[in-house]
């Protein structure tokens, strides 16, 4: 139970970052999406509401220019000790680089996004 308290209070944080935007998310973070549904065992009403809220959102697929981003990204976090230049982190990395790709600020919870090159991030992390 405190874990659902605490994701909703995180999700009210960032609410005035996102109200009045349109959202966009990366293929990647709709994988996340729908693998920590599986992984919670969600039943099939929940899934739907989550599928229901993807649909509504748009989704950037993965394509040959943001294959060469992520490349290029990948690359300079990597010369810069950046921790996305780390192969575990490979799919923030696909997060990122979309956000970056598109001129996109990205709203994140997740260290890991700080310092990016090129990334406007947008966090209530301290």
């Amino acid at each position: 139970m405190s874990a659902a308290i605490t994701q909703a209070l995180l999700a009210a944080s960032y609410q005035r970052h996102l109200t009045g935007r349109r959202i966009v998310l990366s293929f990647q973070t709709v994988a996340e999406l729908r693998f920590g549904a599986l992984k919670a065992n969600w039943g099939t009403q929940r899934r739907a509401a989550l599928e229901a809220r993807i649909a509504a959102l748009t989704i950037v697929p993965a394509d040959n220019g943001l294959a060469s981003s992520w490349a290029a990204l990948r690359d300079i976090c990597r010369r810069s000790g950046h921790a996305l230049g780390d192969k575990r982190h490979a799919a923030d990395l696909w997060i990122a680089v979309t956000a970056v790709h598109y001129g996109l600020p990205l709203v994140a919870h997740d260290g890991v996004f700080k310092g990016v090159p090129g990334l406007r991030l947008i966090t209530e992390l301290p």
